[in-house]
């Protein structure tokens, strides 16, 4: 039997970032932390002195992003741990978690933002602008500096990512308050103070929903959204002797590392050095030909008969039986 490749047209899978740069990472992180720290406090004593709801809600934004930076330098250091034989994949999953953890903190936050917002329209306090501008220009500054600090980085991780997206936010944040208070200098609209807190609102929840999304999508080992299991299947099937493809899992286990499982049903035909091959193809094609490069794999390779007999505990669309000869 002749099993030539059905793969040789199809472009290559983009690679993954790479690993070795886990800790310059982690010193980004620690650099971020302490600019975002310090600028924090300043941003506190700023509001209360300027009575700034806008610098108050980025303070508050920051705190946030202290803690979440503080959550992602804990993840970055335990993806550095080795996996062992309790942790088989070491502590992979820390960057999903971290990244949960900084979302939901940054909805929570928001809403807390958006209560004190409320209470400002329906009863406008006086605002200082000079000292409002002041902090918020220096805040400005430090998260410029902060954001190309993990720019290099943002790509490599969704803890990275995370942390990333919280820092851009603070960026824009200080750009908010930094308006409003010209436009409170300028005009005396006091109001605009809360319509840039609710500005800074608007910039965290969006973010903040998609990156918890993602998480939970994640943690509940749902199929990549780049990938189609169907597509997979009929990808699979048309190597020869394949006959049917069943129970095909695709999980994330973190960024860049995206496990797949399967049970392979072959022609009774087949010979044992056929078989090899055919594993050497399924492994290729998950490797190169697909829009998200499968990196970890296990096949089960079965007989067609085999695969009738079998018992498997769980059930779902496209994952028991799903023959397609």
């Amino acid at each position: 039997m002749s099993l030539k490749s059905n793969c040789a047209n199809l472009k290559p899978a983009p690679k993954p970032p790479e690993r070795n740069h886990d800790r310059q990472a982690r010193k980004y992180l620690i650099l971020a932390l302490t600019i975002t720290g310090i600028i924090t406090v300043a941003e506190i004593i700023g509001g209360i002195w300027a009575d700034s709801l806008s610098l108050l809600a980025d303070a508050g934004h920051m705190a946030v992003d202290s803690s979440g930076l503080i959550i992602a330098l804990i993840a970055a250091t335990l993806m550095l741990k080795p996996q062992s034989e309790k942790h088989t994949w070491g502590f992979a999953r820390a960057e999903v978690l971290a990244a949960a953890l900084q979302a939901g903190m940054l909805l929570v936050i928001s809403a807390i933002v958006c209560f004190n917002a409320l209470e400002r329209f329906l009863h406008p306090q006086p605002v200082e602008p000079l000292p409002m501008a002041l902090i918020g220009i220096i805040g400005l500054i430090a998260n410029i500096f902060s954001l190309l600090l993990l720019s290099s980085s943002k790509n490599y991780s969704l803890n990275m990512r995370a942390a990333f997206l919280e820092v851009l936010g603070d960026t824009l944040g200080s750009i908010a308050v930094v308006l409003a208070a010209f436009i409170i200098w300028q005009t005396g609209w006091i109001s605009a103070d809360t319509v840039a807190s609710l500005f800074v609102v608007a910039l965290m929840v969006p973010r903040a929903s998609k990156l918890l999304a993602q998480s939970i999508s994640i943690l509940l080992q749902a199929t990549p959204a780049e990938l189609s299991l169907k597509e997979l299947r009929a990808h699979f099937c048309r190597i020869p002797g394949v006959e049917d493809v069943h129970d095909l899992h695709v999980s994330t286990i973190r960024t860049g590392l995206v496990e797949l499982s399967a049970h392979v049903a072959l022609s009774e035909e087949i010979s044992n050095a056929e078989r090899i091959d055919i594993l050497h193809r399924l492994e290729e094609c998950t490797a190169e030909h697909f829009p998200l490069r499968i990196n970890h794999t296990t096949f089960q390779l079965d007989s067609i008969a085999h695969s009738k007999h079998e018992n498997l505990p769980h059930n779902g669309t496209g994952n028991l039986h799903n023959h397609q000869h």
